[in-house]
């Protein structure tokens, strides 16, 4: 099996552990309590409308969870492809404060510390004080921090908040990544074309 194929393969048992995970939520719903829908009806939707929200929002919630996960494990197989000494899922101690007590590095390759998202839409201003205890952890602990996401938000609050990310990254002496960049930044350290692989599967 060569390296497409067995990118494609771990595409495919996501794209499997989904459909099956929808249509066992859909056979939860049937028999579910749904009261609620006296409220919706209230607001103008019929009950049938009610259901097809319900069930559209559970949907909504696995395909982001499992689109997040997919790209976080395709970018490090393609890390561990090129580099077969990278670790993932590294935990250092927060040696700042005790609150989390460790943080988590998705992939660390020498001595690049990477933390991959497939977009991030977060409009919390606390994040970015989350954010920069996390990079200063790492950068104490010796390694470069870089942040990869896939693809950028389209909310006002949500840029800005992205945009203060990367420069805390850039401030801190680490390197930040999102949109195309994200994908060229893959393709030059690995080879791999990995939006490539998701174009050639456009439906």
């Amino acid at each position: 099996m060569d390296r497409d194929e067995r990118l494609h393969k771990i595409i495919m048992r996501y794209r499997t552990e989904l459909q099956t995970k929808i249509r066992n939520r859909k056979t939860e719903m049937e028999q579910d309590n749904n009261e609620h829908y006296l409220v919706y009806n209230a607001l103008g939707f019929t009950s049938q409308e009610g259901y097809e929200i319900d069930f559209q929002q559970n949907v909504g919630r696995f395909l982001y969870k499992y689109a997040g996960s997919l790209l976080e494990e395709l970018a490090i197989n393609c890390f561990k492809e090129k580099f077969p000494d990278a670790q993932e899922k590294v935990k250092l101690l927060n040696t700042i404060d005790q609150s989390p007590k460790h943080f988590e590095i998705d992939c660390l390759v020498g001595n690049n510390a990477y933390e991959i998202k497939w977009k991030d839409a977060t409009t919390d201003g606390d994040h970015i004080s989350k954010e920069h205890k996390r990079v200063q952890v790492i950068k104490n602990a010796g390694y470069i921090p870089i942040r990869i996401m896939f693809f950028e938000p389209n909310r006002d609050q949500a840029i800005r908040i992205q945009g203060a990310l990367k420069k805390l990254y850039e401030d801190i002496g680490g390197e930040y990544y999102s949109g195309k960049a994200a994908w060229d930044y893959i393709r030059k350290m690995t080879e791999i074309d990995l939006r490539g692989l998701f174009e050639n599967m456009k439906e």
